[in-house]
């Protein structure tokens, strides 16, 4: 990559991941006394608020389980995902498996299960887990809760869903999208027919109904249940980092199923969507956007965030292993960048979040009720892979 070898970046991906990120949550993150883990961590890694919330847990279980895993059998990895484990499993849901979606540090429910999201990393976290233990029980939590997960699939909200019934009826891409990685995650629980069936459909919803062509081929975010393009704050709503993210799911789902010409496409629709979401004026990526350039209701549309950046170097140094696309390698050289000279703390461990649109530091915090140990530790782990796979 010009001056900078993939060997040599390799070893920086894989240095920061086990060196910094990994030991930064071990160290700062696990409550001792009560379960589970603190996620509200200031820059240092002081704790500025006890609350836990039930889908960063689950994240991280996930990613201790993950690396346990694939990488190395470490007792301190796996002893730390069983700590979070049985923290959601005794207090994360209503005992049926209605995940709540925040708990007090001692396990008490804050916030009712309305957020499908705390089912699908209850889920990757209790399959990753029942992978590093041998647990049947965790197994049928994450098989149970899948299964509910395809069943609220309609109505992810259920009974707290805000939107007057039958008046402007949107469906989401953010479900069918975490379901390309969802579905993979927990393969080895679910029948062979089954999971070709949800792969299929997932696969169909992204790319036949929520990725646009009239678009320029970029993905929206909300659209009528007929699948028809809604002229409306969420209709037009664009979210290039989730359609950015979704694309190497989708190249895994591709590599798997042996379908080139589906991960083609895939990488076409990452290079559409970083030219289009691209800050031409400050660098970086912008958060939200307006498919037809109006004011976004969201006041933070113009933040540049950690999760965008390092999801769409997944995806582009994916693209490039799997394609050789040149166009892929130059974005990855623009992106790692920028990525690292804005977002990684030169001092303490850990990343920060949350960028202005010049790419100051808005938020120095280092965890909260969002960020969690999950996508820069996953993404440093999946780039680093991937560069071993293209050295190969």
């Amino acid at each position: 990559m010009n001056s900078i070898s993939f060997r040599t970046l390799e070893k920086t991906y894989k240095n920061e991941l086990f060196e910094n990120i990994i030991p930064f949550w071990l160290e700062k993150s696990i409550d001792k006394e009560f379960g589970g883990y603190f996620t509200c961590l200031d820059r240092k890694g002081n704790v500025f608020d006890t609350d836990k919330f039930i889908w960063l847990q689950g994240r991280q279980v996930w990613m201790l389980s993950m690396l346990y895993n694939a990488v190395e059998k470490k007792q301190e990895w796996l002893d730390a995902a069983i700590a979070g484990g049985e923290f959601l499993k005794k207090y994360g849901h209503d005992g049926n498996l209605n995940w709540y979606f925040s708990l007090t540090r001692e396990g008490a429910p804050l916030v009712e299960p309305y957020n499908i999201f705390s089912y699908t990393f209850a889920t990757m976290a209790f399959g990753q887990l029942s992978k590093a233990t041998g647990n049947q029980e965790y197994a049928d939590i994450a098989k149970k809760t899948f299964d509910i997960i395809l069943a609220k699939k309609d109505n992810p909200k259920g009974e707290w869903n805000k939107a007057h019934e039958g008046t402007r009826s949107l469906k989401s891409f953010s479900l069918p999208m975490i379901l390309c990685n969802l579905a993979l995650e927990i393969e080895h629980l679910l029948d062979e027919d089954f999971l070709q069936k949800v792969i299929e459909e997932c696969i169909h919803e992204v790319m036949e109904v929520f990725l646009r062509p009239e678009l320029g081929g970029i993905i929206v975010e909300h659209l009528n249940t007929d699948g028809t393009l809604s002229d409306s704050f969420d209709g037009r709503l664009i979210n290039p980092g989730h359609g950015i993210e979704a694309m190497w799911f989708i190249m895994d789902l591709a590599e798997r199923l042996g379908r080139p010409e589906l991960t083609q496409r895939a990488v076409e629709t990452t290079l559409n969507t970083i030219e289009y979401g691209w800050d031409k004026e400050y660098g970086g990526i912008f958060y939200f956007m307006d498919r037809l350039g109006y004011p976004p209701q969201q006041l933070e549309w113009d933040q540049k965030l950690w999760w965008v950046h390092v999801e769409t170097l997944i995806s582009l140094i994916k693209g490039y292993q799997l394609t050789g696309n040149k166009e892929c390698l130059k974005w990855f050289k623009t992106i790692h960048e920028y990525t690292w000279s804005h977002f990684k703390d030169p001092e303490y461990p850990e990343w920060w979040g949350y960028l202005n649109r010049r790419g100051e530091v808005l938020l120095d915090l280092k965890g909260g009720k969002w960020k969690g140990c999950f996508h820069i530790p996953r993404g440093l782990y999946q780039v680093w892979r991937t560069l071993e796979k293209i050295e190969e």
